[in-house]
């Protein structure tokens, strides 16, 4: 038999679903590749954003202080593989680009 069961206390398994505690999101970042492979673009454009060094720079490429890869020229995007597990993006003139995909 319970005794004492007028201060029994039962306490909920979770808080109650108010709406005021939760609904808080950021913004997404729009991380990710801007320019696909084989598509031209002009000096300057952004290629890829990106958090640390998912993609590296390659040829004509850099990388900003926000780790964003952009091109130093006009040309063709050309997504590599650098080594065994890393990828690269180069810019590429017309002309080197397409001895490229004949070889």
């Amino acid at each position: 038999m319970l005794m004492n069961q007028d201060n029994l206390q039962l306490f909920a398994h979770h808080k109650g679903g108010g709406s005021s505690a939760n609904g808080r999101d950021s913004a997404g970042r729009r991380l990710g590749t801007k320019v696909a492979d084989g598509q031209a673009l002009t000096a300057g454009a952004i290629i890829y954003r990106q958090r640390g060094t998912h993609i590296y720079p390659g040829q004509n490429v850099k990388r900003g202080n926000d780790d964003t890869l952009f091109a130093l020229t006009d040309g063709v995007v050309k997504f590599e593989r650098k080594g065994r597990d890393k990828r690269q993006v180069s810019v590429y003139t017309r002309e080197e680009y397409q001895k490229l995909a004949q070889a």
